[in-house]
């Protein structure tokens, strides 16, 4: 079983087949159909390069609507199976709540109040169960307010429903509301300072495919490996990460070092010493043991 190549040192078409891009989403397209896209001209680029390795899967993280735009991390290749991490990290919107009537004077106090956990019932239109469920709010700003406008900044948890949240907003106002624009400024470890457009990423492709020239490549799209910012890391032996291609669990004399403090249960990723992602696991065992399982396995990436 041949180990990923380091991170720093793989070539464009391995980066291709194991990359994420932190597109900036336009308005118009669904998140569906710009992955899809994404994939498509990658399956293309390589096809014409005449490299063997290919794509066929892309994956976006967290869904934005067709109107909404901003950070939508596109996961090509094997990276789709990094897809779960987004699920543990926090989103940040800015979003425009269109009052229905003028904003009353104690606004600022009145959002402040929805900060923390909240319920929610996702609406008719989703993909997912319509069941009651909390979500936590961590920070509801008030950013600016115009006669029958407020621009907010919402960090929340993952799967939280902002149309929705606007809705229970206006009826606290005792205005009635709706969401207006609405941009997505961050999905953990991605936020809106490392942005690149679809056009970019088709640029750059074409820099690589023409001119032979991979740099633009190399700023545009990165390793699947920066999805895991912000996960636990557990550094595995060469010959450990090979028994983990194969199905194994990661024990204990395979380990060669660990974050400290990572909890019992915790979501935890594997890596080869020269950096290379190998799984996604959870920890079982004390990482510092002399024998047994320290980590299941959830996700083999080799």
């Amino acid at each position: 079983m041949t180990l990923r190549s380091p991170p720093a040192a793989r070539s464009p078409a391995e980066l291709l087949t194991f990359g994420v891009v932190n597109l900036d989403k336009p308005p118009g397209p669904s998140s569906h159909q710009i992955s899809g896209w994404l994939r498509d001209a990658v399956v293309e680029t390589l096809a014409e390069r005449g490299v063997e390795s290919t794509i066929d899967r892309a994956a976006h993280a967290g869904t934005l609507d067709p109107k909404v735009t901003g950070c939508l991390p596109v996961m090509l290749g094997d990276a789709t199976r990094l897809a779960q991490v987004f699920l543990e990290g926090g989103k940040e919107y800015v979003a425009v709540l269109e009052c229905h009537a003028p904003v009353p004077g104690d606004a600022e106090s009145v959002v402040a109040e929805f900060e923390g956990p909240i319920y929610q019932k996702p609406p008719r239109k989703s993909a997912v169960s319509r069941r009651l469920r909390v979500r936590e709010l961590y920070d509801l700003e008030v950013l600016e307010v115009e006669d029958r406008r407020l621009l907010l900044r919402i960090r929340c948890e993952s799967g939280t429903y902002v149309r929705k949240l606007c809705h229970d907003l206006g009826l606290a106002l005792g205005t009635g509301a709706h969401m207006g624009h609405l941009r997505r400024t961050a999905t953990e470890p991605f936020d809106d300072r490392t942005l690149h457009s679809a056009h970019d990423f088709l640029d750059a492709l074409g820099f690589w495919l023409e001119d032979d020239d991979p740099e633009p490549l190399y700023d545009i799209v990165d390793p699947a490996e920066r999805i895991l910012e912000g996960i636990p890391r557990v550094v595995i032996a060469e010959n450990a990460a090979r028994e983990v291609a194969n199905g194994a669990p990661v024990y204990a004399p395979g380990v060669l070092e660990a974050d400290d403090g990572i909890d019992h249960g915790s979501l935890v990723a594997c890596y080869t010493p020269d950096g290379a992602a190998v799984c996604l696991g959870e920890r079982v065992g004390a990482v510092d043991a002399d024998s047994g399982v320290v980590v299941s396995l959830e996700r083999v990436l080799v």
